[in-house]
Parts: C-alpha cells; sequence; structure tokens
C-alpha cells in the first residue's frame, strides 16, 4: 500500500527496511523520546516487525524527495469504530527544524479523517518531552482525562479538533505543495492477500467525494478527482 500526498509517499513497511528503521529506533535523538530506550537487536527488530505485520497495525515508511526519512504508524487500529493510535519519527534530524513534518503530519491526519472517514486518533507523548507536546497541540491532539500526572501521557484528536487548531498550518501546507493536494491511494496485489485493501475499500464507499479507479501493473488505484 501507498499513499501519495503533499509530496510525500507513505509506503507500509515491509521487511526488508527493517534495519534502517532500527538503525533509525536506536539513534538517540530518536530512542531518548520514547518510553522504552534500549537498544534494540536485529532479533528483536524482526520479532516486532512479525508482530505488527497484520491488520491491526499500519507502519509506513515516509519517502520525501524519493528518500526514505522515517516512519509514520497507526496502531492498535479498530476498523469498526474507526480509531487508532498513531506515531511518528524523523530518523533523519537535518529535516528535524524544517516543515516536513507537518507535510508527513498533514498528508496523515487529513488522509486518516477524510479520506478514510476515521473518528478518532490517539497518541502517547512523554510528559517530558516539551517539543512533541507543543508539536501534536498544534495540529489537534488534547490530552485525555486523568492523564496530567502520568508520564506517558494519553492524547486523543477528532476532526473537530483537527480543523479547530490546525487552520494555519494546513493553509501553509497547501501552499508549499503547490498542486500536489489530492490523495492518491494504491493497493498492492499484497494488500489483497493480507486483507488490507478489503478493509479500505470499505472505508472508501463513504467517502463524499468523486474518486478515480483505475487498475495497472502495480495494483488498483484510487484518486481524488
Amino acid at each position: 500500500m501507498k499513499l501519495f500526498k503533499y509530496g510525500i509517499t507513505l509506503e507500509r513497511l515491509k521487511q526488508e527496511d527493517i534495519e534502517l528503521v532500527r538503525k533509525w529506533r536506536n539513534s538517540d535523538p530518536v530512542r531518548l523520546n520514547m518510553e522504552f530506550r534500549e537498544i534494540i537487536s536485529s532479533e528483536q527488530q524482526l520479532t516486532w516487525f512479525n508482530s505488527i505485520d497484520n491488520l491491526e497495525n499500519n507502519y509506513l515508511m515516509i519517502y520525501y524527495k524519493g528518500e526514505k526519512i522515517g516512519l509514520l504508524n497507526d496502531k492498535n487500529v479498530d476498523w469498526e469504530n474507526r480509531t487508532s493510535e498513531s506515531g511518528l519519527f524523523l530518523g533523519r534530524t537535518e529535516f528535524y527544524a524544517t516543515f516536513v513534518p507537518y507535510l508527513v503530519s498533514v498528508a496523515g491526519i487529513e488522509t486518516t479523517f477524510y479520506f478514510l472517514n476515521w473518528n478518532k486518533q490517539f497518541a502517547h507523548i512523554l510528559r517530558s518531552n516539551s517539543n512533541a507536546i507543543r508539536y501534536n497541540t498544534q495540529l489537534g491532539y488534547r490530552l485525555c482525562e486523568g492523564q496530567e500526572n502520568v508520564e506517558n501521557q494519553k492524547y486523543e484528536m477528532t476532526r473537530e479538533s483537527f480543523e479547530l487548531a490546525a487552520g494555519k498550518i494546513r493553509k501553509a501546507v497547501k501552499m508549499l505543495a503547490d498542486d500536489d493536494d489530492k490523495t492518491s491511494l494504491l493497493l498492492e496485489p499484497g494488500d489483497f492477500v493480507s486483507g488490507i485493501a478489503q478493509k479500505v475499500e470499505a472505508l472508501l464507499k463513504d467517502y463524499i467525494h468523486p474518486l478515480q479507479k483505475s487498475e495497472n501493473h502495480e495494483g488498483i488505484w484510487y484518486k481524488e478527482v
């Protein structure tokens, strides 16, 4: 599965990329902002990948200008209630102080809430990670009730909170992306084997805007008109 929006490509994580992800995850800029801070071995990484390569998790490699730069995820996916827990990290530190993280986040959030008609997203953020708290609240995440004194705090976002909080960010993203503001989704043959393609297609039936559906050697495409 591949998603294209705002100059960002999101591709479902494949086993061939998990060593790159492990390298990023073990680096201090990423590791020290995580609840689990131990160095991850190759064996642990493979065990982890086997545990998330299923319909309840959707881990996506982030591409920017053709280069792999980080990982975006939805885990604990509840397809019936349309909820999940989101997470993001960039392995390429040169993009930290740029607008690229916003391109990634807005592309993912808009696709989740509008394209797939999701109801709610959750996130966990360390109470000590002030940068991540500020970033996520700018996008519309709100601290859940009873989390004030928890170290790894739970946040939630709805479509309404996203729209209220992120208006200026979304406007800037659209300006930066020029004409690349339409969502394109590719469902590859392997997605139909795993069953995730069928889950996604069921959600697309509720999409209120016209979609162009086509098929080629890569798989089945859905594109906003």
